[in-house]
């Protein structure tokens, strides 16, 4: 999902977001629409419904909350996500995305807390979050420290990304080969991906693809995040593969599942139509709100609600 814009709202309607975000009783892509638009907003309204939603009996939309808080680089979140993070009676896709929103935010603060978790959390793909944040938090701290860039450097792609992309010096094949080492460490190759992203070339689009075989269910379900992002036809057939595999992890299914529905080709429609009554509701409900979104874009109005004039109570 792209980096929040900071926008204003009346009351009334920054009210309405809240209440359609926390209502259980409305579909998931209802809800989606409403947290959607409260990441662009800012303030303590916004951030405790998002905060809320992070213990939602939807797995999926606790998970994006928690990624919304994170992109939105809110240092008022910060309590609310270390808590998040050390409960392990959430989900694991839950609590990796707190960690993902701490280092995103950056706070040296949150350094303890990561560590501990590094070393105890009983969900590798958490433990390898808090690898990535950790990395993320020094590598932040050095450019700040750098006289000749008091910065980060934005995405192109508008998202405040786990990893800063290795050097623009570095040649496809040498990322490619970083990439797929399964020896390197998480953030090197978290770099080489987002490194080859940014290139945008067919070339690159394949290397990422080779990838989705890493034995790493969070590296794997990064790639397909970006795949999405890239919105590259050529992905389609690896993409459909693994949504078609019950097997492989939800997280992962469930980001195959949103970049199908970013490339928005026939196959891709066929098969989010078909796994929306997977039996696992990560992935049923992720291709829920990727067709739901389609058919906003295919009528020409926003799925966002700030986009539209006035709210339409449904």
């Amino acid at each position: 999902m792209a980096l929040a814009k900071t926008l204003e709202s009346s009351p009334e309607t920054e009210k309405f977001l809240c209440e359609r975000l926390l209502d259980q009783t409305e579909p998931i892509s209802e809800r989606f629409r409403a947290l959607f638009s409260l990441r662009n907003l800012r303030g303590s309204g916004p951030r405790e419904a998002l905060i809320l939603a992070t213990r939602d009996s939807s797995n999926l939309l606790a998970h994006e909350a928690a990624f919304a808080l994170g992109q939105m680089q809110d240092a008022e979140a910060v309590p609310a996500l270390e808590k998040v993070l050390q409960d392990l009676s959430l989900h694991p896709i839950v609590r990796h995305e707190a960690a993902e929103a701490l280092g995103a935010i950056g706070l040296e603060g949150n350094i303890p807390l990561l560590e501990k978790t590094l070393v105890s959390d009983p969900a590798q793909e958490v433990r390898e979050t808090c690898e990535l944040a950790l990395e993320r938090i020094e590598q932040q701290k050095n450019i700040c420290q750098n006289e000749d860039s008091t910065k980060e450097v934005a995405s192109p792609f508008l998202s405040v990304d786990p990893a800063t992309p290795a050097s623009c010096c570095s040649s496809v094949d040498q990322l490619r080969e970083v990439l797929l080492d399964e020896e390197r460490d998480m953030y090197q190759r978290y770099a080489a991906l987002f490194a080859l992203r940014n290139r945008c070339e067919d070339v690159a689009v394949s290397a990422i693809v080779d990838s989705l075989g890493a034995r790493s269910a969070l590296l794997r379900h990064e790639v397909a995040y970006v795949l999405g992002q890239l919105q590259n036809k050529a992905a389609t057939a690896a993409l459909s593969r693994v949504l078609k595999n019950v097997s492989e992890h939800p997280m992962v299914r469930h980001e195959a599942a949103e970049a199908l529905g970013s490339i928005a080709d026939s196959q891709s429609v066929e098969l989010l139509e078909e796994f929306a009554k997977d039996a696992e509701p990560i992935v049923s409900q992720s291709c829920e709100v990727a067709l739901s979104m389609l058919e906003f874009e295919r009528s020409g109005k926003s799925f966002e609600y700030l986009f539209m004039q006035t709210p339409q109570v449904q």
